[in-house]
C-alpha cells in the first residue's frame, strides 16, 4: 500500500458522548495490531478478542489511562463511497498512564532505577503501546504520536513542572529504542517482563508462577524522559 495517497491526523481519544464509537474503532485497530504483530505486545489477540463492547469503552474512559491514535484519510476520499473502509482509519497508538504514586513507580533496586522520591517533587507517567500498522510505517507516525502525548502532558496542568515519562522496551527493538533516544528519552536501567507487565498495567495477564527465565530475567530495557512544563 502506498502511504503517498494518505493524510495523518493525530488525537486523544475523548471521554465523552462518542466514547462508543471510538471504542469500536479502537477496537478493530487493537485486534489488527495483535495478530500481525503479537510480539509487540504482552497482551494476544486470543484474550482481547473475547472483550465485550462494554470492556472495550471502559478501557478507554478508565481514569488514569489517555489514548493516542493516527488516523489516515484518504485523499481520493471525495470520489469513495461513504461505506469505504479507507475512508478513515485507525493505524497507530499509544497509550499513557498516569499521573502514578511514586509506589507505583518504583522498582527494585537491582532495575538500576533511581526511586523517584529522590529527585524530589515530580508527576510521574507510564508510556505504553506504542505501535503502528505496517502499511502506515516509515512516515515517522511513531514519532508524532509520542510528540501528541508528550505535548498533553506538558499542558495537562501547571504543578508539578517537572514530570518523569518512564516506558520499557526490547533492547533488540533497535529501531524503537533509537525513536525514544531521539526524542529524549535514556536508559535508566533493566526490566524484567513481569515489572514491565505491572507497569503497564496488565498484572491480570501474569500467570500464578513467574519465576521462570521469562518473567524474572532482567533484560528488558528502562528509559525516561524529564519533561520540565513552561
Amino acid at each position: 500500500m502506498s502511504t503517498d495517497h494518505y493524510d495523518y491526523s493525530f488525537f486523544r481519544i475523548a471521554k465523552d458522548n462518542a466514547i462508543a464509537l471510538s471504542a469500536k474503532n479502537y477496537k478493530q485497530l487493537r485486534l489488527q495490531a495483535l495478530s500481525v504483530a503479537p510480539a509487540s505486545f504482552s497482551s494476544t489477540y486470543e484474550i482481547e478478542s473475547a472483550l465485550t463492547n462494554t470492556e472495550w469503552v471502559n478501557r478507554l474512559a478508565a481514569p488514569g489511562r489517555e489514548t493516542f491514535i493516527c488516523a489516515a484519510r484518504s485523499r481520493k476520499s471525495h470520489l469513495l463511497s461513504s461505506q469505504d473502509s479507507e475512508r478513515n482509519i485507525w493505524v497507530g497508538q499509544l497509550t499513557l498512564r498516569g499521573p502514578q504514586s511514586p509506589e507505583d513507580f518504583t522498582l527494585p533496586e537491582e532495575s538500576g532505577q533511581k526511586k523517584p522520591t529522590e529527585e524530589g517533587d515530580k508527576e510521574l507517567w507510564q508510556m505504553l503501546s506504542l505501535f503502528t500498522l505496517p502499511d502506515h510505517r516509515g512516515q515517522g507516525l511513531g514519532k508524532r504520536l509520542c510528540q501528541e502525548a508528550l505535548n498533553y502532558l506538558a499542558l495537562y496542568r501547571e504543578t508539578p513542572s517537572k514530570v518523569w515519562v518512564r516506558l520499557m522496551v526490547k533492547p533488540e527493538n533497535h529501531a524503537t529504542v533509537s525513536l525514544y533516544r531521539g526524542l529524549g528519552f535514556g536508559e535508566a536501567g533493566k526490566c524484567t517482563l513481569a515489572e514491565a507487565m505491572i507497569a503497564n498495567g496488565d498484572k491480570d495477564l501474569l500467570p500464578e508462577d513467574i519465576s521462570g527465565e521469562k518473567y524474572s530475567s532482567r533484560s528488558g530495557l528502562i528509559m525516561v524522559l524529564e519533561l520540565c512544563r513552561p
